[in-house]
């Protein structure tokens, strides 16, 4: 066996403008820019070690040239799925938040034993979701 990663630092998502996009990931999760450039990317700090990369689409198709190296070019297209973390207790203050932000709830699930997940769209059609933060662990650990 090779050597081990212990969690994911960046998730990514490609968005047709990337100020209305950070902008809205501030207002419903309070997420604030520690990063950007130019009108391609935002960054936002997600907990303490984390971020979430706001790319703009069709920004980053050519390698970007930086003094230490070289960032090969990506992007993506159509609604991608992410879900953040939340206290299953907290769950219907998060549902009053968004519905006073204009998102709709477009599916609740009950996972069981305390555990659910919200699920809901951003700007660019992304599906969002806010699930029970401990649930993949317990699931693990069965």
């Amino acid at each position: 066996m090779g050597p081990s990663t212990s969690r994911i630092v960046e998730t990514a998502l490609y968005v047709a403008d990337v100020d209305r996009a950070a902008a809205w990931y501030r207002d419903i999760f309070n997420f604030p820019i520690i990063f950007q450039q130019e009108n391609r990317l935002r960054v936002l700090q997600v907990g303490h070690d984390q971020v979430l990369l706001l790319f703009r689409e069709g920004g980053s198709l050519t390698p970007t040239a930086l003094p230490g190296g070289v960032i090969p070019a990506h992007d993506g297209s159509g609604p991608a799925h992410i879900a953040f973390a939340m206290q299953t207790a907290d769950a219907e203050e998060w549902v009053k938040h968004l519905k006073a932000r204009g998102v709709d709830i477009e599916s609740r699930v009950d996972w069981g034993k305390d555990d659910l997940s919200l699920y809901f769209r951003d700007l660019d059609d992304h599906v969002l979701e806010l699930i029970s933060g401990d649930y993949w662990q317990k699931l693990a650990a069965r």
